[in-house]
């Protein structure tokens, strides 16, 4: 018994110098994933250029805050996230970082007094960077901004998401590819793609399925689960793979203009994808935006066509598009118009046809097609009764610098009536999505 509670005991100490050790030995940092000469320098702009490629202004700038000196609240289900001042401040800042500390923050989520990060910072995929693209961005970062001198509210969850320890082990679990990026060698307008992507645009933050733990599902291209769609505070993520995506039913042109400008003749970019365009993608070169269109045409097997452009500037005349096999029915019963037609189908004639027409297909670059539209037809209906309510607005962008507003109706129908127009939304020209009651629309109206 004696010898018994001797091994028990010297288990139980042994447990706890673990824990010790897991909680206070410094976390090892990852070395470059190059090696540069000591006098290296980026090309002129570069910096600048990966901050917009990397989006780094929408989540380090608050409301009414000056560029890059944090202050935004960032909602996670653990609680609200508040992003930090990356201003070169000395006091409120990064200006005393190293470009090792910096490297650290970046690729492993470790502050420089060796506080973990909270993965609302995509680390997970800004790892993949190049350490070119890392220099280049620090060096942006603490020559080519301004210094803001602003305190950033301070992080604080509860019990236990409060204890940063713990994301230590979550990173063993999370962080299963090596920093630096891997080509896969297909073209070199593919794997240009593909970096952009995997890497500073960080689309699979987005884009992928989230774990029981919420990494990311999916991370780089060698993973099924690579941009098979996720979620977004009850906004479904359409995936980027299949041959019902867009990435395989638009042209690489389509594609293209839609993450310059947030705006083709199939969508338009709302939500989080919108900042996107709005903060980053606009700002990239004709000739990324169509590396990215290509790599995820070619993600499963899709044909890459490289366009000579896309978005062309000036005035366009494009024909209204007829319906097809599958809407032609619901386009035929809206211009017959008949009095016993339903509640859904009569509201959309009154509010919705003028701009999206009867055949659902809309005003291409202008009004989205409805027929077959991921908001439309997702699983969570959650964000069509967000837009029939409150509106959307498309900003504009270099090549298409005109706004797009569309009204909300929160004011003019019932929440039974936004039901029936989001249940004929959703059923309408085969797109064969499930129905909305009003309790759902009287949720939303409510703001949960």
């Amino acid at each position: 018994m004696i010898k018994f509670l001797r091994i028990l005991s010297a288990l139980v100490l042994l447990g706890v110098l673990a824990l010790l050790a897991f909680v206070f030995v410094p976390v090892q940092r990852s070395a470059p994933s190059a090696a540069l000469p000591a006098d290296w320098k980026p090309e002129p702009g570069r910096g600048e250029y990966i901050a917009r490629a990397s989006d780094c202004v929408a989540c380090h700038t608050g409301p009414e805050g000056k560029p890059f000196a944090g202050g935004l609240a960032i909602a996670s289900p653990m609680g609200t996230i508040w992003s930090t001042n990356i201003t070169p401040d000395k006091a409120t800042g990064i200006g005393t970082w190293s470009l090792d500390d910096f490297r650290a923050a970046l690729v492993d989520g470790v502050a420089p007094d060796g506080t973990h990060l909270y993965p609302a910072m995509p680390y997970e995929n800004y790892r993949l960077m190049t350490e070119e693209d890392i220099r280049a961005l620090y060096d942006y970062l603490m020559h080519g901004v301004e210094p803001v001198a602003a305190q950033a509210p301070k992080t604080e969850l509860s019990f236990p998401f409060n204890m940063r320890f713990g994301i230590r082990a979550w990173n063993w679990l999370a962080l299963t590819h090596g920093p630096g990026f891997t080509p896969a060698g297909k073209s070199a307008v593919e794997d240009r793609g593909q970096y952009l992507v995997e890497g500073p645009g960080h689309c699979a933050a987005c884009h992928s399925p989230r774990t029981p733990l919420m990494a990311q599902d999916g991370v780089t291209l060698g993973e099924k689960t690579f941009l098979t769609g996720g979620s977004i505070e009850g906004w479904d993520v359409p995936s980027l793979r299949g041959p019902d995506s867009a990435s395989q039913r638009w042209s690489m042109a389509e594609m293209a203009a839609y993450l310059a400008t947030g705006r083709n003749a199939h969508s338009t970019a709302n939500g989080e994808m919108g900042l996107a365009v709005e903060h980053s993608l606009q700002y990239l070169t004709d000739a990324d935006n169509i590396a990215m269109a290509a790599f995820l045409k070619g993600l499963d097997g899709g044909k890459v066509d490289l366009p000579q452009s896309f978005a062309a500037p000036g005035p366009t005349a494009t024909p209204e598009a007829e319906a097809d096999d599958a809407g032609r029915q619901t386009a035929l019963m809206l211009t017959e118009a008949k009095p016993d037609m339903p509640l859904g189908a009569r509201l959309y004639l009154d509010s919705c046809s003028a701009c999206h027409f009867v055949t659902g297909k809309g005003a291409p670059g202008i009004f989205p097609e409805l027929q077959g539209n991921a908001v439309v037809t997702a699983a969570q209906a959650r964000p069509l009764i967000d837009t029939i309510l409150h509106g959307a607005t498309v900003k504009g962008t270099a090549k298409r610098p005109m706004n797009l507003v569309m009204q909300g109706y929160a004011d003019r129908l019932s929440d039974a009536e936004v039901a029936d127009l989001a249940t004929f939304l959703r059923g309408a020209w085969g797109n064969g999505a499930g129905p909305v009651s009003a309790a759902d629309v009287a949720q939303v109206r409510a703001g949960h």
